[in-house]
């Protein structure tokens, strides 16, 4: 899934005006007519959900909107240039690039909201436009006025129910093959898992969006690692589940360090309904020290499961419970209003 484009967006030239003379039959001297150049078209961003990723837009770096058309005789005005509209999906942020740095434009959070990000060009004059009493047969016309352009930094930020987080090699692609229809690669070795993978998880109250967050490391918000390419996507999820591997002898430590990198990455994080979930707790090793596993995990003020994601133990009762905080999460108190409402009707002051 493509996250991150850069373009460059150009709104469309002005078209130019033109010097034309009225010549008709039996009138003399009938003065300018050159009409003005029409606008350039601009260029719109516009976030819908028939479009996924922003993907398509990495096919082609440059988008420029129609130019304006020239002036005419008789003082017709130049064709305005059509606008462009570039589809992007819900959740893209916007960025223009000056030099070396980056300034914030727009954040497209609903379906249907567009953003302005280039202007067409104003059309040239013609030279009727110049005519005064003193110069009544102007042969001067202006050029239309080029478009405006940009260079863009798009970044798309998915809106999904639940994240995944854990550390390398701790189940999560296989948790979420276990959780939805997804088919993620899943491999024995660390980082397996090099991009964004999504399912949908499937319950009695909806469907839900799950999304599995390439592995986190110790210095992850600072860009190590996969880094924040990624955690960027947790900001607009409802749950997140921690998923901690069981084999580890720092359990705890792995959930503080997990917890510590949502911290230093953006503290509003922490303040997410969370999961904690220990795997691989079929393995003999596991099921050894697992009474101190449950001991250090106690003190959570969180709901903890313990499963296996190879044997699908525990999954169910770790879905339940997804499923029922996200219900508490969508859950729309109704506003119940009174059958008959009294109104005032004030009289009329009597004039003494």
């Amino acid at each position: 899934m493509i996250i991150e484009v850069k373009i460059t967006v150009s709104g469309g030239s002005g078209g130019d005006g033109i010097v034309s003379f009225r010549h008709e039959k039996y009138i003399s001297r009938g003065g300018p007519d050159g009409g003005d150049g029409g606008s350039g078209g601009s260029v719109f961003l516009k976030a819908g959900s028939k479009v996924s990723n922003l993907g398509l837009l990495k096919q082609r770096k440059k988008f420029v909107a129609e130019n304006g058309g020239r002036g005419g005789s008789c003082c017709k005005h130049g064709r305005k240039g059509k606008d462009l509209i570039i589809p992007v999906p819900v959740g893209t942020t916007v960025f223009v690039k000056a030099n070396a740095e980056e300034g914030f434009i727009a954040d497209l959070t609903a379906e249907g909201r567009e953003i302005l990000v280039a202007r067409g060009g104003r059309g040239g004059f013609g030279n009727a436009h110049f005519a005064t009493a003193v110069n009544q047969a102007p042969e001067i016309a202006s050029k239309g006025q080029p478009g405006e352009e940009q260079r863009l930094i798009l970044r798309l930020k998915l809106f999904t129910d639940i994240c995944i987080i854990g550390l390398p090699n701790s189940g999560k692609s296989t948790l979420l093959s276990a959780l939805s229809k997804a088919r993620p690669q899943i491999a024995s070795y660390p980082f397996s898992t090099r991009e964004l993978v999504l399912g949908v998880m499937q319950s009695d109250r909806g469907n839900f969006v799950v999304a599995e967050i390439p592995a986190l490391v110790e210095g992850a918000h600072a860009g190590k690692g996969l880094g924040n390419e990624f955690l960027c996507h947790v900001e607009r999820t409802k749950l997140i589940i921690y998923l901690l591997d069981g084999t580890s002898f720092t359990v705890y430590s792995d959930l503080d360090m997990l917890n510590k990198e949502l911290l230093l990455y953006d503290s509003n994080l922490l303040c997410k309904s969370k999961i904690v979930a220990v795997n691989k707790v079929d393995l003999p090793e596991v099921q050894a020290h697992l009474p101190e596993i449950r001991q250090a995990l106690s003190r959570l003020d969180l709901p903890v499961f313990y499963i296996s994601t190879a044997t699908s133990y525990g999954i169910l009762e770790l879905t339940t419970k997804a499923v029922e905080m996200l219900g508490e999460m969508n859950k729309v108190e109704e506003v119940v209003l009174p059958t008959s409402l009294a109104v005032f009707h004030p009289k009329p002051r009597k004039v003494k």
